[in-house]
Parts: C-alpha cells; sequence; structure tokens
C-alpha cells in the first residue's frame, strides 16, 4: 500500500512539473492589463480578442522581463456599455474606476471605445497616474490634441491606431482616384449621431467642397435606427455618385440592403462601418453587401502582406477565435499589448513616468507598419507605407471577401462599381 501511495504521488509530481514546462507558466508576480470596453459591440469585443491573443503570445513566450525578473501579463476586461444607446458617459467612468481600484490595473487598454467617454476618461487616468493605450473606436482628433494642449496633465493617454481627419484624408484620396477614373462628383453624407460622426461629417462636406466634389446632402441618424430609405431616395433624388457613411452601430447593415434593394445608383463608401467590416457581413446581408467599402483603419483588420507580422496575426487570430479579425480594434489592441512590454522593458519598471518615456520613444515594426507616437501629442505617426509609420487599411466586398484597395502599398485588388451604376 505505503508503495503504491508512493508511485501515485510521484506520478502527480511529474505530471505538474511537465504541466507547468510545457506550458511556459511564468512564475512572476502578474502585472495587470485592465480592459475596459463594450464587450456587446464590435469595436469592443474585437478588442477583447486581440488583447487576450497577445497576452496569451507573449505569457507562452516567457512573459516580460522587468529589470530581469519574468512576469505574466493577465487581463481583466469589465463592460463599460459606452456604445450602447442612450448610456450615460459616467457608466463607463464608474466602470474604468472599478477596474483601478478593485481590480488593482497597472495599465488600461482598449477603451473606453465611444470618444464622449474617452474624452472623459482621461482625467481620471490623471488623478490615478494610469497609463492608457486606446485601441479601438475613439476616432476623435480632440483626443490626441487635448494631450498636447495639456501634457503634464494628460502625458498617460495614448492612442494606437489612426483618428477621424486621418480617415477623411484616405477617404478624399479614394474619391479624388474615383473622380478621375468614373467622373465620380456628388457626395451625399450620412453619419451616426455620435461625436467622431458628427464631427467627421462636418469636416468631410468641407474638404470635399474645396476637392471639386458637390456635396448634395447631409443626414444625421440616431444610435439605433432601423429605417435609411427616406435618405436613400433622397441620395437618387440629386443623382448622387457616392455615399460616404460614417457609423459604428449595427444597424449600419440595414442601410446596405436597403440600398441594394432599391439599387441606388451611388458607391457606397464607408469610413467607419461596423456592419460591413466583419467577415460575416456577406452572409448576414445575403450577398446584398457587395461593393460596401469601408475603413478597418489599421492593416492586419483585412487580408494583406503589409508586414511580416500580419498574416501571421490574422491568421493566429482566425485559429483562436474561429473567426477572421473582425473591425477596427482588433490589430491595434493585439499590438498595443506588444508595445507595451516593450515599453516596460526598456524602462525596467512599472512606474508610470517612466514607462511614459519609453513609449514615447518607441520604434518596432507591427501588424500595420512602423508603430512610433507623436511624442507632444501620444498619437501614433501613420503613414501610406508601412515602412514609414502605421497604415490603414480601407476594403471593398467583391464576390464574398473583403478585399484591401488602400493604401497602394498593401492594395490587392482595386474598387468595382456596382453593376446598376453608370460608368462612362
Amino acid at each position: 500500500m505505503k508503495r503504491r501511495r508512493l508511485q501515485v504521488t510521484l506520478i502527480f509530481f511529474i505530471v505538474v512539473f511537465f504541466g507547468l514546462w510545457g506550458s511556459n507558466a511564468v512564475a512572476g508576480k502578474p502585472i495587470i492589463i485592465g480592459a475596459p470596453l463594450s464587450t456587446a459591440y464590435l469595436y469592443g469585443w474585437d478588442a477583447e480578442r486581440g488583447i487576450k491573443l497577445a497576452v496569451d503570445e507573449i505569457n507562452a513566450a516567457g512573459g516580460v522581463n522587468v529589470n530581469g525578473e519574468k512576469r505574466p501579463f493577465t487581463v481583466e476586461v469589465i463592460d463599460t456599455r459606452d456604445l450602447e444607446p442612450g448610456v450615460p458617459v459616467s457608466e463607463a467612468l464608474m466602470a474604468l474606476e472599478r477596474l483601478i481600484l478593485s481590480k488593482k490595473a497597472d495599465f488600461i487598454l482598449g477603451g473606453p471605445n465611444r470618444s464622449e467617454a474617452a474624452l472623459a476618461a482621461m482625467s481620471l487616468l490623471s488623478k490615478h497616474k494610469k497609463i492608457s493605450i486606446v485601441t479601438s473606436g475613439v476616432l476623435t482628433p480632440a483626443y490626441h490634441k487635448t494631450v498636447a494642449k495639456k501634457y503634464d496633465k494628460f502625458k498617460y493617454c495614448f492612442r494606437i491606431h489612426g483618428e477621424a481627419v486621418n480617415l477623411i484624408g484616405e477617404m478624399i484620396a479614394n474619391f479624388a482616384d474615383l473622380k478621375e477614373k468614373y467622373g465620380l462628383t456628388k457626395v451625399f453624407i450620412m453619419a451616426q449621431d455620435v461625436s467622431h460622426a458628427r464631427g467627421a461629417a462636418k469636416v468631410m462636406a468641407k474638404v470635399a467642397g474645396s476637392k471639386g466634389f458637390e456635396v448634395t446632402g447631409t443626414e444625421i441618424f440616431p444610435t439605433g435606427t432601423t429605417d435609411f430609405s427616406m435618405a436613400l431616395l433622397k441620395v437618387k433624388k440629386t443623382g448622387t455618385q457616392i455615399i460616404n457613411i460614417w457609423m459604428d452601430m449595427p444597424e449600419s447593415a440595414i442601410l446596405l440592403k436597403q440600398w441594394y434593394d432599391l439599387k441606388i445608383p451611388a458607391l457606397p463608401f464607408g469610413s467607419t462601418l461596423a456592419a460591413a467590416e466583419q467577415p460575416g457581413f456577406w452572409k448576414a446581408t445575403n450577398g446584398k453587401g457587395e461593393y460596401t467599402l469601408c475603413n478597418v483603419v489599421n492593416a492586419g483588420n483585412a487580408p494583406s502582406d503589409a508586414t511580416e507580422w500580419t498574416m501571421k496575426f490574422y491568421n493566429a487570430y482566425a485559429k483562436k477565435w474561429g473567426v477572421e479579425p473582425e473591425g477596427l480594434g482588433s490589430s491595434s489592441s493585439y499590438m498595443a499589448v506588444y508595445v507595451l512590454k516593450d515599453a516596460i522593458e526598456r524602462a525596467g519598471t512599472l512606474n508610470s513616468d517612466k514607462v511614459v518615456t519609453a513609449l514615447e520613444q518607441t520604434d518596432m515594426m507591427g501588424v500595420y507598419g512602423r508603430l512610433r507616437f507623436d511624442p507632444t501629442s501620444h498619437q501614433v505617426i501613420v503613414a501610406k507605407d508601412p515602412k514609414d509609420g502605421a497604415v490603414g487599411s480601407i476594403l471593398q466586398w467583391q464576390d464574398g471577401k473583403r478585399v484591401v484597395v488602400y493604401p497602394k502599398s498593401i492594395a490587392k485588388g482595386s474598387i468595382q462599381l456596382p453593376p446598376w451604376m453608370d460608368k462612362n
């Protein structure tokens, strides 16, 4: 009996030892990443998945080297609900404070996702001296401008993806190509009634007008709108050729199905367009989303060969979650964890001020190109070529696939027009 017990005990310790050895377990005190995200919406759940994928990879490779000590990352996700209609900003702030005070988060990655909530959260982050890297949603240029204006107070706030002004520049570049190739000159703007979309619609109208485009109208829709037919009929009546869409609500899929059913002779060209960003869009619309364009903000959120990291990330995400990268927060959330790891290791500490300095000195290649932050505004530096900076991706749905059509440095195809549009 004693001999048998000894054998069982020995087997137990062998299993535990090899189990820990095989999993590359890291024994140090965990570094806690707090992720305040609107988890019921695309820009929340794709960010959560990107963050967790990176954390799993880093921990499996041995964790984070903090001044010679190997420490793992752990993730605490909290639902801010800030993308839901009617939810006050205060709820997102309370969720963020719970992450800091109750969950003892060392760093904040992800959101809040809504621009209004993220702007309000800046003072809270400053109060607790918590470094935050915005990775999903939050397209308002006011975010990085606030950092630049009051650097000493808001130096803990970073953003690792593009923002609305940059997106407008990318859209206008494509509009110019469509004007030259097909003679498209009339633009109708549709925007969701949220801060970044209202602001972007206003700027887009001004910039498009200055570039020789006729803006035939602007419509603002409350979050949760389910009927867009009257606005679409205005598009048709005014002879509009491009519909510029700024919406992060899932109901935008209804807009695109109505566009198809009505055979509106105008190209739907979204910037933020959550429904069309997702791999399941084709099936959800029964193929009625064909020809829709949208901006997924950073490379890696649609298939391309931007860098050596791009398809490696793309395939790893698909393998882990059973779906391809889904929206603007996927690759940026993944890279934020790697950028944070790099900064901590160079700083040799978790001290916020020292890690801020290290983040400002970041210069590394990632999924969507060379990653650096503007040292005064903490906005990621964007570029049209991944060798120079963070590149975006505008995709078009073609024959059931998401095809990157911009920028040219990573494009896998060119823009096509619906057959019911006059191409002469």
